[in-house]
């Protein structure tokens, strides 16, 4: 039996939207009390909370899939320089992930923070 490892060859994003970190966490806040509760988990890598909307998978982007290209529709981010696991803001619960390990989005995280319009200078 042979096991063969096959990394992703490209990630192609579509729309990347940058917000301000405390603008979205009130999205969020909003949002979440708004659907009627649950924790949302944000990801987290090397300063940047995001998170990332695939599309669904039909049988073209099962092709790209097998051809090594992931396609998000789109990515939305904010800066966060330091990890935390959890924040509490008026009554919410919002989970971070530290997925920093993965490389893919190691290097998705690099190149949004690379972009961002508030980075601290």
């Amino acid at each position: 039996m042979n096991i063969k490892l096959e990394p992703w060859k490209e990630l192609v994003i579509h729309e990347v939207l940058e917000l301000k970190f405390d603008e979205w966490i009130q999205q969020i806040i909003s949002s979440t009390k708004y659907s009627g509760g649950g924790i949302p988990t944000m990801f987290w890598a090397n300063g940047i909370i995001f998170s990332a909307q695939g599309f669904p998978d039909t049988e073209t982007i099962i092709q790209e899939k097998l051809k090594g290209i992931i396609h998000y529709t789109s990515v939305t981010f904010a800066i966060k320089e330091k990890f935390e696991k959890q924040i509490i803001k008026d009554g919410a619960t919002i989970n971070f992930a530290d997925v920093s390990h993965n490389e893919i989005f190691g290097k998705l995280t690099d190149t949004l923070k690379e972009q961002s319009k508030f980075k601290p200078h």
